[in-house]
């Protein structure tokens, strides 16, 4: 016994002198890692290793350097989107109506059949875009997508951007169209769903109603959100040029943050959430792809989520960038995502 305490006491004491030693070192040395080669994976559907094979994004490196740049830019990709997304909207039947909510625009998608169990319930959609990007008709993929498949009806919020309106307005918006549904919808009955900077949104969401004593939604479902966006997380550097979406973080989708803070510190938990205080948030689902730059941002929320005791479900996807889940409702992987979603969502809403 006694040789058996001395032994515990001598490991303890080698273990600190250890942990001293270790707090002395010098900065760890990064990982080298030899340029290689990555295939297309043939463990995915044969529509998803299409868009796996695409080049990097066109102009990823060269973002507008004005405000009426970036202005021009998200018209551009406006036009350029909205013949495929009316295509994806005959093709999932459901119907969207233009409107305004609490003085904010909104789009109501209806599914072709809402299902029994959800005729009380509703989702709000924030829609991605690096909050500059994706206005009007280009926000709408997401919500048409949930909308079919989970057989939700849902209010696609058409928040304002920059250059007209900067940080916090996209936020506001968001909690506007919130305030006005939860007066006449059980918030329990509200789920909330976003993807990228849509999927930050929905986490900032839920930190707002806190500090505005608002009830929580009853579900959240934040894909691959812009969680972080000082750009801190190992995926930044070990998905860089691989993901040909967001490619990298000296790329468009960093400068376009940046342009919405206009200055504001990027640590504020209402532009990064994973710095905010979580306890409390609904059961929420994460959304991400193996190659996706925003992973570890997609990651450490769930992490953050698990360790709060909160049911937290995250799902990654093989070889998929940034928000290729959400990319064509002809990709058997996207079915399947959103599937996944509407299943977590008619879990956790009050019925």
């Amino acid at each position: 016994m006694i040789s058996g305490v001395i032994f515990r006491v001598a490991a303890v004491a080698v273990l600190h002198s250890a942990g001293v030693a270790f707090a002395q070192t010098p900065p760890l040395a990064p990982r080298e890692v030899p340029a290689k080669t990555i295939p297309v994976p043939n463990t995915v559907s044969p529509e998803l290793q299409q868009i796996i094979a695409q080049p990097l994004r066109t102009a990823w490196n060269t973002p507008p350097t004005t405000p009426e740049g970036w202005k021009e830019l998200a018209e551009s990709i406006r036009a350029a989107a909205a013949p495929n997304v009316e295509a994806m909207r005959a093709r999932l039947k459901v119907t969207v109506e233009p409107g305004t909510m609490a003085g904010v625009k909104i789009y109501t998608v209806t599914p072709e059949r809402v299902l029994p169990e959800n005729r009380d319930r509703v989702l709000v959609q924030i829609h991605g875009g690096c909050y500059v990007l994706n206005p009007a008709e280009a926000a709408l993929p997401e919500a048409m997508l949930i909308s079919a498949i989970g057989g939700y009806r849902v209010i696609a919020v058409d928040y304002r951007m920059p250059p007209e309106a900067y940080f916090p307005a996209a936020l506001d918006d968001a909690m506007s169209v919130y305030k006005d549904v939860i007066a006449k919808t059980d918030p329990k009955r509200v789920g909330l769903i976003g993807t990228s900077a849509g999927g930050a949104l929905v986490l900032e969401m839920g930190l707002r109603a806190k500090q505005l004593n608002l009830p929580l939604p009853g579900a959240i479902a934040s894909g691959t959100p812009m969680s972080d966006s000082t750009k801190t997380g190992d995926t930044f550097y070990t998905n860089a040029m691989l993901d040909n979406v967001l490619v990298s973080t000296e790329g468009f989708c960093d400068a376009a943050a940046a342009f919405y803070a206009k200055g504001h510190d990027l640590k504020d938990p209402l532009i990064s959430p994973i710095y905010g205080d979580m306890s409390g948030f609904p059961p929420t689902i994460l959304t991400s792809g193996t190659r996706d730059l925003l992973l570890s941002n997609t990651v450490r929320v769930h992490r953050k989520l698990r360790n709060l005791g909160i049911d937290s479900f995250l799902q990654v996807y093989e070889g998929q960038s940034h928000a290729q889940y959400g990319r064509d409702d002809r990709i058997p992987e996207v079915r399947e995502a959103f599937s996944e979603i509407g299943t977590f969502m008619n879990s956790h809403l009050k019925k």
